[in-house]
C-alpha cells in the first residue's frame, strides 16, 4: 500500500493507541477523506460522529488495513497501517454493524471456538470468564440464535476481547437495537475500555457518544470539523446538548477554532 508516510515501528506517540495525520482517500474523482487528523488515547472510548457518507467506515477500513489510503499517515498501537499491516492485525479486533456470531453454536461454544482460533491456552476458562463478565452465564448453553439483540451484541463484543486486543474498532455497534439492548451494549463497551483496550466507536446516536466517550470527533464531508471532550463539542456547536451541537456543526461545515 504505497503513498502513506509515517513512523515505522512501535515508537508512536506515548499514550496514543491510534494516531492519524492528514489521512486522505479517493475513489476515482470522489474524495471521501480530505486530510483527517485523529488521536485516540489508550484505555478510553473515542467516538467518531458523522452523517451517512461522511467517511466513518472508510476511516475504520483504512485503520484495520482493509483499504489502502491515498495519502497521509496512520499508526495503530504504534504500527504503520501500510508498512506493518500484519502487526496491526495482531493487536486489533473489529466489530461491524452486523453481529458475527454463529447462531447454531451456544454462547459458550462461540467463545471457546474463537479462543482456540486465537491460540488461547485455556479456551473453556476464557469462555467462562467472559460469559460471567458480560452477564451471559445463564444463557451460556443456549443456541446463540435464541439470544435477544442486546445479548447477541454482548456476545459479539465479548468475542472481540479474546486475546486482549490493544485497539477495538466498533462500527455503529448498536444499529437496529432497542433502547434497553443499546444500554446493555454500552456496558459491554465500558468493560472493554476498563480492561485497557482503546475503543474507536463510530455512531450516529448522540446519547451513545455522550455517555461513553472521553473524546469525540465530528466528521463532515471527509473532514474533522470538531474534536475534543464533550464540553468542547458543545461549545464549538453553540448548544447545550450534543445532538444540537452536532447538527449545528454539520450544517455550517466550518471547523472549530
Amino acid at each position: 500500500m504505497a503513498g502513506l508516510s509515517g513512523t515505522a515501528g512501535v515508537s508512536g506517540t506515548a499514550g496514543l493507541a491510534v494516531e492519524v495525520r492528514g489521512l486522505r482517500k479517493s475513489f476515482g474523482p470522489n474524495k471521501v477523506l480530505k486530510g483527517v487528523d485523529l488521536a485516540v488515547p489508550t484505555g478510553s472510548v473515542f467516538a467518531l460522529l458523522g452523517q451517512n457518507g461522511a467517511g466513518k467506515t472508510t476511516i475504520i477500513s483504512i485503520l484495520t488495513t482493509l483499504r489502502a489510503p491515498s495519502g497521509g499517515s496512520a499508526t495503530v498501537a504504534g504500527y504503520d497501517v501500510c508498512r506493518q499491516a500484519d502487526q496491526v492485525r495482531q493487536v486489533i479486533t473489529v466489530t461491524g454493524q452486523r453481529v458475527s456470531i454463529d447462531p447454531v453454536l451456544t454462547g459458550r461454544e462461540n467463545l471457546a471456538l474463537v479462543a482456540r482460533l486465537r491460540h488461547q491456552p485455556s479456551p473453556k476458562r476464557v469462555a467462562a470468564d467472559l460469559l460471567s463478565q458480560f452477564g451471559l452465564t445463564q444463557a451460556a448453553d443456549k443456541p446463540a440464535a435464541t439470544y435477544s439483540g442486546g445479548m447477541g451484541r454482548r456476545l459479539d463484543i465479548a468475542m472481540s476481547l479474546i486475546g486482549q486486543p490493544r485497539v477495538v474498532f466498533l462500527d455503529e455497534p448498536t444499529t437496529g437495537l432497542d433502547p434497553a439492548s443499546r444500554r446493555e451494549v454500552w456496558a459491554a463497551i465500558e468493560t472493554m475500555a476498563e480492561s485497557g483496550s482503546a475503543v474507536l466507536l463510530t455512531t450516529q446516536h448522540m446519547e451513545e457518544a455522550a455517555h461513553l466517550a472521553r473524546q469525540i470527533a465530528v466528521l463532515h464531508q471527509g473532514r474533522i470539523i470538531a474534536q475534543g471532550d464533550h464540553q468542547a463539542i458543545l461549545v464549538a456547536g453553540g448548544a447545550d446538548n450534543l445532538e444540537d451541537a452536532f447538527l449545528n456543526l454539520a450544517s455550517s461545515g466550518r471547523e472549530m477554532k
